[in-house]
Order: structure tokens, then C-alpha cells, then sequence
């Protein structure tokens, strides 16, 4: 472990040079008594503090920010009366004035001295917390070394983004604990900050003195006052809404081009097409599925929660399973609280048919993100990038405004499979495709699909440029629906019926 900082410390690394106020008042400590009363004061002797919580605000790059910092030098930064009041205090008061909060943890749990008086305090913590949220500000979470028990059942638990300081102990049980009650230690390497990053649970392991520029990078995507005020115009030639502007590619030509290993995927569209990505991990419960990438991106000025199938992170061993959908509707929600446009992009061979999808719930998802997006109350573009088979592929398409790849396509199986329940064989794949009307000019043709990005021929051939295009089409597609705003469930269902 590095040195552990103290709560100014932590403070004057993340804010503006000298911009700190505190919103402290003295706590009120009138009923301690005995041991535990000298154990406060000489806490407050050993940390400088006068809690185990410090609040207040102060500026990140000039933008105003509200802060909660444990502080572990006292009583292991361990939550009673006192300090849970001075938290509910300044997150309502953060609140109050729309500031955006930052909360960094560091504590062994609740005051043991304090006993149940000082546990149930975690639910007036998170009913703060959740009516932060619930007004569409912003939470962060910077969980330090260690951060155990009911503040990481509470106020550790429940950011919109979460990261953890490296090699940092953090979990609900503490490990002391379990091996007094059980007489043995508790595994290593679980509850570490790494684990819980390759585990889904937090979304990336930041060291201090990065924490600013992260939390500083998503504010600039999350604010409000940067959105565009008017329509943002793009390239001719971007992409089209004539079929007959395109030349007639045969189905199962374009199928082909679009299995290219060559072929960009999200990961390069976001490198060339983006102006900005901060990155999200899995869905904050346990699961992280490589074939789902999900990040807070912007293209151009255009800010959006981005969900984008990955088809590099998916193979045959690790299709695509129902932990990807569980994650994209952790995206869907994160759209919804945070007031951002919901990017998908749909890029994938199919969802995982196996014993582990059955038994994760796989159709169930379906349905889920389904009826997630189209009642989602934010602006939704999807993007049909690449392969679009089956019920994992139709999971992400419900939107406002859905743009293709030239040689994208959407079918309900893929042509091989739609071949072999048909004709018994795989031998009539691309009849299949071209009888099912898969490609992006079918779909044109029947609404599903607004616009088709061009392709020179082949997006394969031309990585960045043809990312280049996509961004700007997204770009302006976000920016036009951030003007009009969402649409209604009914019109997004409607659109492909």
C-alpha cells in the first residue's frame, strides 16, 4: 500500500488551489461519556479533525463541487451520530444548490461505541444520496484503503461512477472480523480494488493524484451548460436517406465484408470518432462482460452514455451473455438519472446460446432492455455498425433515431442458421439473406433505419475515415435530439412495426 492520505490531503489534490471551504459546525458530542468520550478527544488530537467526516466545497478546474472525505486518522473513520448528521447536512445542501458530490470513503464501518444508535444511519445516508440523484445530479465515489461495512453499504456503494484507490481493501466484511468469528483468514485478493474492478462491481482503479482529471472529465461531459443551442450541421455525403444514392450490394456480399476481422468495431470508432470517453465497467453488481463496452463519451460537443456491443471482446469460447444486457441497462439507467443521450451500437454475432445463458436469465434480459429503452425518458440513437443477429443484437435497437453502416445488417438468426431450419441445410445461407431483407438498404426501405453511413467500399479499407463519418453523423444526430428532445415510447416501438 502507498501512504495513506489524510482527507486534506486527498481534498488538496483534487480541488483548485486554494478554493476549499469547509460547511463543518462543530459536532455535538454532549453524550459520550467515560473512555469513549477521552477516545473522541484524543481522536481529534491525533487526525486535526473534529470528526471522521470533513464536508464542504470548492472548485475543480473553476466548476464548483461539493466533497464528503472519511478521515481514517480518526477512530478509523468509523460513522456515528455526529459524523452521519454532517453528511445528510451537505449532501442536502449539495443538492440544494445543484453542485455535483464527490464522496471518498476510508472507514472501518459503523462506531461500535455508538452501537445501533449509529448503524441505522446508513438510511438516512442513502435517502440523501438517492434524492441527489434523484433531482439528476451527479455522485462519484472514490473509495479508499480500506473501506469496509456500513459506509460501503451506504454512501460507498451508490455512485454514479465508482473507482477505487489501487490495492485498496475494500468490501462489506471485515476480514479481522471473519476470522475472529470463523477461525480462519478470509480469502486473499477478494477484496481488493482490483478484484472488484475485473468483477464489474467498480468502474476503474485510479491513483489520488488522478482522481481530479477523472472526475473533472465527466463533469465536462455531464454538463448541462455546454449543450448545444443549435443545430450542428455535417459533411455532405456523411450519410443518406436515399436508397437509390447507394449502389445495390447484394446481401450476402455485404454480410461477408461485415465478418472481416479488419473491420473496425467500437473500440476504434470511440479512438478516432470521440472527442472525449471516459470509461465504465460492468454493471456495479458483479458481473463484466467483454462483449459490452460502456463509457460517458462525447463526439464533437455532443455528450451521451455510450453502449456499444464489442466484437472484439466476444468469441466463440464468450459470446455475448445476459451479463452484457445487464450491463447495457445499467447504461440505459445512468442516461435516465444523469439527463445524457443513450448512444447503442449494435455490433454482434449473437447472444450466448448455452447452459449459462439459460440459467443467467438470457431471454429474460432481452425483454428487459427492450422495454428499458422504450421507455427510456432520455434521447436514444442507435447505431447498427457491423453484425446484427438475433435477440441480442435487437436488445440495443429501440431508439429515436437508428443509423447503419453500409454494410451493416439486423436478422433474427444468422443467414446460416435461417438456411438450416428452412432447408435442412446451410448451403442456401445467402438466398436467406437476401429473401429476409437484412441489409441496411432493406431496412431503409422499411423505416427501421433513418440513414446509412457510406462506406468507400469497404469500412474495412478505410478505419479512421469511415469512424470519422460515423462520429459526425452521431454528433449530429445527438445535437438535433437534444433540441427537439426524446420521443415517446409509442413512436419508438412503432417505428418498426
Amino acid at each position: 500500500m502507498t501512504t495513506r492520505l489524510s482527507a486534506r490531503e486527498l481534498i488538496d489534490l483534487v480541488l483548485d488551489e486554494g478554493s476549499w471551504t469547509s460547511w463543518d459546525t462543530p459536532p455535538d458530542h454532549s453524550n459520550a461519556t467515560g473512555t469513549y468520550a477521552e477516545q473522541l478527544v484524543a481522536a481529534a488530537e491525533k487526525s486535526g479533525v473534529d470528526e471522521s467526516v470533513i464536508t464542504g466545497e470548492g472548485t475543480l478546474q473553476g466548476r464548483r463541487v461539493a466533497i464528503l472525505a472519511s478521515e481514517f486518522a480518526f477512530l478509523a473513520g468509523s460513522l456515528g451520530i455526529a459524523s452521519s448528521e454532517r453528511l445528510v447536512a451537505s449532501i442536502r445542501r449539495a443538492t440544494a444548490e445543484g453542485l455535483p458530490l464527490l464522496g471518498s470513503p476510508v472507514s472501518g464501518g459503523t462506531r461500535m461505541q455508538e452501537g445501533t444508535a449509529a448503524f441505522v444511519q446508513m438510511v438516512r445516508i442513502s435517502e440523501a444520496i438517492a434524492a441527489h440523484k434523484a433531482v439528476g445530479l451527479p455522485y462519484f465515489v472514490y473509495l479508499r484503503h480500506p473501506t469496509t461495512g456500513g459506509v460501503m453499504a451506504s454512501w460507498g456503494s451508490l455512485g454514479h461512477i465508482t473507482v477505487a484507490e489501487p490495492h485498496a481493501l475494500v468490501g462489506f466484511l471485515g476480514p479481522r472480523v471473519y476470522e475472529a468469528l470463523y477461525g480462519k483468514p478470509f480469502p486473499e485478493g477478494v477484496q481488493t480494488s482490483e478484484n472488484l474492478f475485473a468483477h464489474g462491481i467498480i468502474d476503474a482503479v485510479v491513483p489520488p493524484p488522478q482522481i481530479g482529471h477523472v472526475v473533472h472529465r465527466a463533469l465536462e461531459i455531464l454538463d448541462r451548460s455546454l449543450y448545444p443551442r443549435t443545430p450542428v450541421g455535417t459533411a455532405e455525403n456523411d450519410a443518406v436517406t436515399d436508397a437509390g444514392a447507394l449502389p445495390d450490394v447484394d446481401a450476402w456480399e455485404s454480410i461477408t465484408i461485415s465478418r472481416r476481422p479488419e473491420r473496425p468495431g467500437v473500440r476504434r470508432l470511440l479512438r478516432y470518432a470521440a472527442s472525449d470517453v471516459v470509461p465504465l465497467q460492468g454493471t456495479g453488481q458483479g458481473e463484466a462482460d467483454p462483449g459490452l463496452l460502456i463509457a460517458l463519451a462525447r463526439f464533437g460537443d455532443a455528450p451521451c452514455v455510450f453502449l456499444g456491443q464489442d466484437r472484439r471482446g466476444q468469441t466463440e469460447a464468450h459470446p455475448m451473455g445476459p451479463g452484457a444486457l445487464r450491463e447495457a441497462r445499467r447504461g440505459m439507467h445512468l442516461a435516465s438519472e444523469l439527463g445524457l443521450p443513450l448512444v447503442t451500437v449494435i455490433d454482434t454475432r449473437g447472444a450466448a446460446l448455452s447452459a449459462d445463458a439459460e440459467n443467467g436469465g438470457l431471454a429474460g434480459e432481452i425483454a428487459r432492455s427492450l422495454a428499458d429503452l422504450v421507455t427510456l425518458d432520455a434521447p436514444t440513437v442507435c447505431l447498427l455498425l457491423g453484425e446484427g443477429t438475433g435477440g441480442g443484437a435487437l436488445a440495443l435497437l429501440p431508439a429515436d433515431r437508428v443509423i447503419a453502416a453500409q454494410h451493416a445488417w439486423l436478422s433474427p438468426l444468422p443467414p446460416e442458421g435461417a438456411s438450416a431450419i428452412v432447408h435442412r441445410s446451410l448451403d442456401h445461407a445467402a438466398d436467406m439473406a437476401r429473401a429476409q431483407g437484412v441489409r441496411s438498404l432493406d431496412l431503409l426501405a422499411d423505416g427501421t433505419v433513418d440513414r446509412i453511413v457510406v462506406e468507400h467500399p469497404d469500412a474495412a479499407d478505410e478505419p479512421e475515415e469511415f469512424c470519422r463519418r460515423v462520429g459526425a453523423v452521431l454528433e449530429q444526430e445527438i445535437h438535433a435530439l437534444l433540441l427537439s428532445g426524446p420521443g415517446t415510447p409509442r413512436s419508438r416501438a412503432d417505428r418498426h412495426a
